[in-house]
C-alpha cells in the first residue's frame, strides 16, 4: 500500500514541477505539509522525494529543504531589480530578451575570448552533453554554458546579466523534465547539443556573425521548443 501512496505522491508532485506549477528553484511544500496535505506518512513521504531526486526533478539540501530542479544560490531568491518568472509569457518574454542580449555576447565571445574563456565554454558543452536523462544536471550545465559565452566575451556586464538572471533562466520544455527515453526527447536534447556545438565552433573559429547566428537560431528554437511544449 505505502508503495502505491509513493508513487501517487511522487506522480502528483512531478505533474506540478513540469506543469510549472512549482517553478525551478522554488522550495517545495515541508515534509509536514505534504504529511497534512496528503494523509500520508513522513517514510511516504521522503521515498517520493528520493524518487523525485533520483529522476533529476528535485535537489535536496540539508538544512535548506528540497527544490523544484536547482536550489537557489545564498542569498535571495530574486535579484533586486529583477522581475519574476512565473507564467509561460515570462519565459517567452524571456527568450526574447536572451535573444537579444546573448546574439551580442556571442559575436564578442568569437572576437575576445581568451583560450582559458574557450576551454570553459568547451567544459560546459561537455558537461551538458553527458546530462541526457537528469533534468537537474542538464539545467545547471545548460546555464553554465551561455554563463561562459557571456563571460568569453570580455565585457563584464554581459557576465553580470547573465549571472543575475540565475539557472531558472533556462526554459525547460516538458520534454525535458519528464524522465523517459522516448525517442522524441532524445532527439530534442540531441538537437540542443548540437545547436551548442554549433555556436562553441563559431567561437572558437573567431567567427563573431557565425556565432551570433548560431546563438540567435538555438535561442529563436527554445522558444518554439517551450511554446509547442505547453500546447494541449
Amino acid at each position: 500500500m505505502s508503495r502505491n501512496l509513493t508513487a501517487d505522491l511522487a506522480a502528483d508532485l512531478r505533474n506540478r514541477i513540469v506543469d510549472g506549477v512549482i517553478q525551478p528553484g522554488e522550495k517545495l511544500p515541508s515534509e509536514n505539509t505534504l504529511i497534512g496535505e496528503y494523509g500520508v506518512s513522513r517514510t511516504v513521504v521522503r521515498s517520493a522525494l528520493t524518487r523525485l531526486q533520483a529522476e533529476g526533478l528535485v535537489e535536496t539540501e540539508r538544512g535548506r529543504g528540497s527544490f523544484a530542479l536547482t536550489p537557489p544560490s545564498d542569498g535571495p531568491l530574486q535579484a533586486p531589480g529583477t522581475r519574476p518568472v512565473v507564467s509561460m509569457e515570462d519565459r517567452l518574454q524571456m527568450l526574447d530578451f536572451r535573444i537579444g542580449v546573448e546574439t551580442e555576447a556571442a559575436a564578442l565571445a568569437a572576437l575576445n575570448h581568451t583560450e582559458h574563456q574557450l576551454k570553459a565554454v568547451h567544459g560546459a558543452l561537455e558537461q551538458f552533453t553527458a546530462s541526457s536523462g537528469h533534468p537537474a544536471h542538464s539545467m545547471k550545465a545548460d546555464f553554465e554554458f551561455h554563463r561562459a559565452v557571456a563571460a568569453a566575451s570580455g565585457n563584464p556586464f554581459y557576465t553580470d546579466c547573465i549571472s543575475a538572471l540565475g539557472q531558472t533562466m533556462i526554459t525547460m520544455p516538458r520534454t525535458r523534465l519528464l524522465a523517459s527515453d522516448e525517442e522524441d526527447s532524445r532527439e530534442r536534447f540531441e538537437q540542443v547539443v548540437h545547436e551548442h556545438s554549433s555556436i562553441y565552433a563559431a567561437i572558437a573559429d573567431a567567427d563573431p556573425a557565425a556565432a551570433s547566428a548560431a546563438m540567435r537560431l538555438h535561442l529563436s528554437n527554445s522558444r518554439r521548443r517551450f511554446k509547442g511544449s505547453r500546447r494541449g
